[in-house]
């Protein structure tokens, strides 16, 4: 009868009856739809009615398991199209505690895929993953661990970290693999947890199933990441892994199109190049297995190109060897000669690679990669542009830059644009034959690539104009300068130029515009109103362009001649005078003020071609000093420094005159005076405010030191406020099911000195011989352009000197390190120990002796019992008036205060109490706390009550847990 429903089921769902056997016929209604749907918006409509069956379905009661599944399922399909499911999240969370192994494999797919690390429903999962992980069924706890990897946070780390351990152990070997993997997602979540487990993925590495040992890679290869010299032992057995899996020593069941195990070739591979890099001793090891791959490796299939890849990555990475780079360029020239752009493009990267080496591996494939560069496919050409910046030198600057820029005209992806844009400038600045040319290079930056260049090399830009060839050629210089403002005033023709090219025009025309007599001061006033016509809107450019009007008109007063403003000249004047913006009606003004002043005074406010002189700035500002004398002998207050400040205990209340008029009609918020004098030590209000959070004021007399504990402070008129007042210590104390509040010192080994390749040092182990069998272009393309030779004698131009010079001492290129470093700011925190008590005055919310707790050795309340009746006055160190004892404030503050939170009991805290901490542990320990009550009468009363009830301090009381619970 079963066969039959089967049957019968699968001929209702026809052609995908194995697939979808066991679901409902709404559930394929539901795909059916879906997938029929002709666009978003009828999407959007099935799923929202879909949800809206749901809700009201899953709230039914007494809904049957297998009913609530399919249910579950849905929900999972809707959320998976964005859609919003939150109702459904508990009844997931509900089906992770069934029995059947088949709905808590469901529950647990859907909560792993409804529920983030931090949500609030993660609490409910803790104790069911905890159950499962300890089931006698293999896949519960497979399961479980899955969900493990997805669920647990930092915080709840602990509660399942010895369970995952202990099952590292398993006889499954599915169950080992999958206990590693969750301890490295322990590991990336929380690294402090799973430090102390690695000895345990040592032992993985040795593991009788292979998947557990591949398993074991991933997280060595992140330790490896972070500390290579700890793990230099291993590379006897990374090789030795490395050659059983090359070897096929491994099941036919890790063979993957015929290559043995190729991701745990490829991740091998990755850790051997971390291993041997510039250490040549580990290299040695590595040198023959990696031949043997070379020799072995399937290049029909793409994952043996990955492999093969991969090797050419190690071989470039570890101590150079000739025959393995002979094997390198041999793959990568079946790379470059392949007709699939994705090998093309491992070509170019392996190249890429292999060149840093050797850079005169490029030129045996010259023409293949013109070909890449000229390809149709733009992966494959930004990849090949990526190759030419790296071989750039300076015989083949000129036409690789002429390249790039071509290349960055002709696309509209501003991201890359401005990726290109800065390669241009670095190679530019770096490899520039002579000044003119970087000029102009720098000027089809500006034009093609607009405000996506950086600030900084606008900035590079003036400088050289300005300060040009760097030798007293004076004539050079000119002529420089010449060119210069000949080429922008022939761009300032061209529309829609780039605001920060704007800026570097208008101050180069207002320099060098009208030095050398070429051309009139009306024509270059005349140019400069355009520009600010043309930008309306910009106020940056407006601010250059005056300023530029303004050195123009300086020069010539200081030369005698008289300067003639245009109409259109002096309506931008009269514009900018009543322009909104501050900076540019200053501007304006001091235009006008400088047309009105003689040529003597002009020339030396604005001197010619002054820009590279130093500014002497004085930075102790002595030019001040006798107004600031006179200011003092007015009545004016001195000036203090910020560390005498710093120091103050009432800086908070330091005001000036001014401020305190000034604010005597508003409302004053400023902490009250400190009282008078007196011989009664006192924490110093200010001080206790400028403290951090986690430092409170403890109520009381009794204080403790970090480092001598239990010992109390001198109380007294001579006890500094460094010596009272300490505050609750959490420095080492671990919150266990909260976000760690201790800052602890980072421990590790020091990472060793990563060294290169031995590249330039080592270059000698390399040969560089000819090989006949390497792809040679000419042999396979007989007939080659004219114009591909000539591009590729520009690119690879072998008669070009190997050691790349920068451009001669005659030549002065902009310094690309020139920009002020930022200075960041020390924050500084005032504690009563930066200040004296000059003056001790009473706490007045002290109002008795510190009562430390010490654990009874017997009955309290026998010995108490005594005290119940008239009690003696308690005379503490409180100011009395009139003979009425003042209330207690503190006790009134901090009194029946309910404990902020609950801590697990395996933490060692207690809720109460002053922690301190040895230097070297986190373990805190708990020492005596001060603690008042408003009434010793009472208190006892109260406790002799509740005693009669049968309830002790001492231990536990029967009757009443009998009572309680019946």
């Amino acid at each position: 009868m079963e066969q039959l429903k089967t049957i019968g089921r699968e001929l209702a769902m026809g052609s995908q009856g194995g697939a979808w056997a066991g679901q409902s016929k709404e559930f394929l209604d539901l795909v059916k739809s879906i997938g029929e749907a002709r666009s978003k918006a009828e999407e959007d409509r099935i799923i929202l009615l879909e949800i809206e069956t749901l809700r009201r379905r899953i709230a039914e009661p007494d809904v049957p398991r297998r009913r609530m599944k399919d249910y579950i399922i849905r929900l999972v399909y809707a959320e998976m199209l964005g859609h919003d499911a939150s109702f459904g999240y508990i009844h997931a969370v509900k089906m992770t505690h069934d029995d059947s192994l088949a709905l808590k494999r469901t529950g647990y797919l859907a909560v792993t895929l409804f529920l983030s690390d931090d949500h609030d429903l993660i609490i409910l999962i803790i104790n069911t993953i905890q159950k499962d992980l300890r089931s006698d069924n293999y896949l519960i706890v497979c399961a479980a661990l899955t969900a493990a990897c997805k669920l647990i946070n930092e915080e709840t780390i602990p509660a399942v970290l010895p369970q995952v351990v202990d099952l590292l152990a398993h006889p499954k070997e599915a169950v080992r693999k999958k206990a590693v993997m969750a301890l490295h997602r322990f590991y990336q979540r929380s690294p402090s947890s799973v430090s102390h487990l690695i000895s345990n993925f040592r032992k993985k590495l040795c593991d009788n199933d292979p998947g557990v040992m591949g398993a074991s890679l991933y997280p060595l290869f992140d330790f490896i990441t972070e500390d290579v010299n700890s793990y230099k032992d291993l590379v006897t057995s990374f090789v030795s892994v490395l050659k059983q899996v090359a070897e096929r020593k491994l099941p036919k069941t890790y063979d993957y199109h015929q290559m043995p195990a190729p991701f745990i070739q490829i991740k091998l591979l990755k850790i051997l190049a971390l291993l041997g890099s510039g250490d040549k001793q580990t290299s040695g090891h590595i040198y023959n297995v990696l031949s043997d791959i070379f020799r072995k490796c399937e290049t029909s299939s793409n994952i043996g190109n990955a492999v093969l890849y991969e090797c050419i990555c190690c071989v470039s990475s570890i101590y150079p060897n000739a025959k393995l780079m002979d094997s390198a360029i041999e793959a990568t020239s079946k790379f470059l000669k392949s007709d699939s752009h994705n090998l093309k493009y491992m070509g170019i990267d392996s190249l890429g690679r292999l060149i840093k080496i050797n850079p005169d591996i490029a030129e045996e494939h010259q023409l293949a990669v013109i070909d890449c560069l000229e390809d149709p496919d733009d992966t494959l050409k930004r990849k090949t542009f990526e190759l030419l910046y790296k071989m750039t030198k300076s015989s083949n600057v000129e036409v690789i830059v002429d390249r790039m820029i071509d290349y960055m005209i002709s696309i509209n992806d501003n991201h890359y644009k401005t990726e290109i844009a800065s390669r241009c400038v670095a190679l530019a600045e770096q490899f520039a034959p002579s000044n003119q040319w970087f000029i102009q290079t720098m000027n089809k930056v500006f034009e093609h690539a607009g405000d996506l260049v950086n600030v900084r090399v606008a900035h590079n830009l003036m400088r050289l104009i300005s300060e040009g060839f760097g030798e007293d050629d004076e004539g050079a210089d000119s002529q420089l300068r010449s060119s210069a403002v000949d080429s922008y005033l022939r761009i300032l023709g061209e529309p829609k130029l780039p605001s920060l090219f704007l800026q570097v025009i208008c101050w180069v025309l207002g320099e060098y515009g009208t030095a050398d007599g070429k051309y009139a001061v009306s024509y270059i006033i005349g140019k400069l109103c355009d520009v600010t016509e043309a930008h309306l809107c910009n106020d940056t450019v407006k601010a250059y362009a005056i300023s530029a009007i303004m050195k123009i008109c300086a020069f010539e007063i200081a030369a005698g001649r008289k300067v003639e403003m245009l109409p259109e000249c002096q309506s931008f004047i009269d514009e900018l005078s009543a322009s909104h913006s501050t900076d540019l009606q200053q501007r304006a003004y001091e235009l006008q003020a400088l047309l009105s002043l003689d040529s003597q005074a002009v020339g030396s406010v604005l001197p010619l071609d002054a820009s590279c002189e130093d500014i002497e700035v004085d930075k102790e500002l002595s030019f001040l000093n006798n107004f600031v004398q006179q200011s003092i002998e007015m009545g004016a207050n001195p000036y203090l420094p910020e560390s005498e400040q710093l120091g103050m205990s009432g800086v908070s209340n330091f005001r000036s005159p001014y401020q305190q008029e000034a604010s005597s009609h508003t409302l004053r918020f400023e902490a009250y005076e400190l009282p008078k004098p007196s011989s009664i030590p006192v924490i110093p209000q200010a001080s206790v405010l400028t403290q951090t959070r986690d430092l409170v004021p403890v109520p009381g007399t009794t204080y403790y030191r970090e480092n001598n504990l239990g010992s109390k402070l001198p109380t007294g008129p001579e006890a500094s406020s460094a010596d009272v007042g300490i505050k609750l210590r959490l420095d080492g104390v671990q919150k266990k099911w909260g976000k760690p509040t201790y800052s602890s010192s980072s421990s590790g080994a020091t990472s060793a000195e990563k060294t290169t390749n031995g590249i330039g040092a080592h270059q000698d182990g390399i040969r560089s011989q000819s090989r006949d069998t390497v792809y040679d272009s000419r042999r396979q393309q007989p007939e080659v352009s004219a114009e591909k030779q000539r591009l590729a004698a520009s690119l690879f131009s072998s008669s070009a000197s190997k050691t790349e010079k920068k451009p001669t001492s005659g030549q002065r290129m902009p310094k690309g390190s020139d920009a002020n470093a930022e200075k960041s700011s020390v924050a500084r925190s005032v504690s009563p120990g930066n200040s004296e008590v000059k003056t001790a005055a009473p706490d007045l919310l002290d109002f008795g002796e510190p009562v430390p707790i010490s654990a009874p050795t017997i009955d309290p309340f026998k010995e108490l019992e005594g005290l119940i009746g008239p009690a003696q006055a308690v005379i503490d160190n409180s100011i009395t008036t009139s003979g009425v004892q003042a209330p207690d404030l503190m006790a009134t503050l901090y009194m029946d205060t309910p404990p902020s939170g609950s801590r697990s009991s395996s933490s060692g805290l207690v809720s109460e109490g002053v922690y301190s901490t040895d230097k070297g542990s986190h373990t805190a320990k708990p020492t005596p706390a001060v603690k008042k009550g408003p009434n010793l009468q009472d208190a006892l009363g109260k406790d002799a009550t509740v005693r009669q009830v049968g309830v002790t301090p001492t231990g536990n009381n029967p009757n009443l847990f009998r009572d309680l619970l019946g």
